[in-house]
């Protein structure tokens, strides 16, 4: 009879469960913080319109941006947990 070995039957992926859960949590925080950027424009494209300079886009979509890819570097670079290891 062929024992099966679970270590060559399980895939072995770069990282976890949790940290690929934590990745789309970072990418839905980038998308939002483009999302705050829109609008601003003009109705009439003859005229300047200074809705593009207000706070939210100037400042705080920048800002949601570049937490979103610091979450994402963090998510990345976390440890996956083991479960294995865990006492029952």
């Amino acid at each position: 009879m062929a024992v099966k070995n679970e270590n060559k039957d399980k895939l072995n992926f770069a990282l976890g469960p949790e940290n690929y859960k934590l990745l789309a949590i970072g990418f839905a925080i980038i998308v939002a913080g483009f999302l705050l950027m829109l609008g601003g424009k003009s109705e009439d494209p003859n005229e300047f319109s200074d809705k593009i300079f207000s706070f939210r886009r100037i400042t705080l979509a920048p800002i949601v941006v570049l937490i979103g890819f610091i979450f994402e570097i963090w998510a990345i670079m976390k440890k996956p947990g083991d479960s294995s290891n865990k006492p029952e």
